[in-house]
């Protein structure tokens, strides 16, 4: 049997493991259901096997580093994380030969992994969920100039290697093809949309109001670039500015800033209005989000988050729930008309907004039923996976007679972005208008 006819999929992920990546997760449940074999490697979770089947997805799991907290420690948090994942990759392809490995970003290290891959008859996809120069210039204060370029270098190297690109929107695709030289024909947009049918509002809880009459949350990671101290201080300006006593926030998720922020919220005087959930599963997030307010998109405005597609905006689209967010180019393109736009950067407008929608409760639910509605006829999942399958099925020369895999998905238009920072790095290398998947 030839390489190609095993229908087996292998797909490497480092930064989350799986199946609490949502997106890798919902890939790897359409090419189940498509009929493909489909092995997963990724760091472990809390309690997680190092071996296991779950609903059809073979799941190879390492123990994870130790959190990274500066520049060094990532070095060697990738060098580790990519031995660990390169031991499990012969280990597989040995038992259960694939067919075509894919490699998720960030990070933009496993190349190396692809073009030994090739060399045995596999095929190499790489799915972009972020832009790895962008986000480094976003974490680091004074970034050098010889670092950013090595990791374009590394992402133009994962470019070349690579039989197909999956882009998150078609902002990604124009970088793909900026910056890897990539042609329409070898690259794919698969946004990452919510699964509708499971993401949906339900009844709410509420004690997750700590008696309060509101609740405001945010959903997601918790980085240097992902202004979660914006809602902090935007609660600090709600509480202590505006002596507003009846809004309580909730912050769902876990990242490098976590302990940070908690301290922030301490001198801010907030510890009796702000619960951080940590990690949170998709009841809690159910829960949370059918008992908000609000959701609040905090995400700063940097070259990275405006042409960046931020899962949390959507995952509060699909719970009908009204979004406060700063006005990024990828955040317009997925939120349209069911989100309060403020100026990047005006935590009080931001508080203010925040303030405005609580105390009008038939804008909140005009905002949050156009938010459902765009998350279930625009943005689902479902349309996404039809081309995310049939990418596979390019690769493996497949034709299906319904026709689902070559089905595209509804368009959305790109943005046109309405800032520039002149002079930058990034335009210097050549940046161009782009999406990064975000939390």
């Amino acid at each position: 049997m030839g390489t190609l006819a095993r229908k087996h999929v292998l797909i490497i992920v480092q930064n989350l493991p799986v199946p609490l990546d949502r997106r890798v997760w919902l890939e790897c449940q359409a090419l189940v259901r498509s009929g493909y074999q489909v092995s997963v490697i990724c760091p472990k979770g809390p309690g997680d096997p190092s071996r296991e089947l779950l609903d059809g997805v073979w799941l190879y799991k390492y123990r994870p580093p130790a959190q990274a907290n500066g520049f060094a420690s990532y070095i060697n948090e990738f060098v580790y994380c990519w031995l660990r994942t390169a031991l499990l990759f012969a280990r597989i392809f040995l038992t259960r030969p694939f067919s075509v490995v894919q490699a998720c970003n960030p990070p933009d290290t496993y190349a190396p992994l692809g073009l030994i891959a090739r060399l045995f008859g596999v095929r190499f996809v790489y799915d972009q969920h972020d832009l790895c120069p962008e986000i480094y210039l976003a974490r680091f204060e004074k970034p050098s100039k010889k670092i950013f370029k090595a990791l374009l270098g590394l992402e133009r190297a994962t470019y070349r290697v690579a039989d197909h690109v999956i882009s998150t929107n078609e902002s990604y695709r124009a970088i793909a093809m900026r910056r890897g030289h990539r042609t329409l024909e070898n690259t794919t947009v698969v946004r990452s949309g919510p699964d509708t049918t499971r993401m949906k509002p339900g009844p709410a809880q509420p004690e997750l109001r700590l008696g309060r009459e509101h609740l405001v949350c945010y959903l997601g990671i918790m980085g240097p670039q992902d202004g979660v101290d914006i809602v902090l201080r935007a609660m600090d300006v709600i509480v202590h500015k505006f002596g507003r006593k009846d809004v309580s926030a909730a912050l769902l998720g876990f990242g490098d800033c976590l302990e940070e922020l908690r301290r922030l919220c301490t001198e801010l005087d907030l510890d009796d209005y702000v619960t951080f959930t940590g990690r949170a599963d998709a009841n809690m997030i159910r829960d949370y989000l059918s008992t908000a307010a609000v959701g609040l998109s905090p995400d700063p405005y940097n070259e990275l988050n405006d042409i960046s597609t931020m899962n949390k905006t959507m995952e509060y689209m699909a719970h009908q729930l009204p979004v406060v967010t700063f006005d990024l180019a990828e955040t317009r393109v997925s939120a349209a008309d069911s989100a309060v736009y403020v100026e990047p950067g005006d935590i009080t407008a931001f508080a203010t907004a925040v303030c405005e929608l609580l105390d009008d409760a038939d804008r909140r639910s005009e905002l949050g039923e156009r938010g459902r509605r765009r998350a279930v006829e625009v943005l689902d999942w479902a349309a996404q996976a039809r081309a995310y399958v049939s990418v596979y099925d390019r690769l493996h020369g497949i034709t299906r007679s319904d026709g689902t895999s070559a089905a595209p998905a509804p368009s959305v238009r790109v943005p046109t972005l309405a800032r520039a920072s002149k002079g930058s790095e990034v335009e210097a290398a050549g940046s161009s208008a782009g999406q990064a998947l975000r939390p």
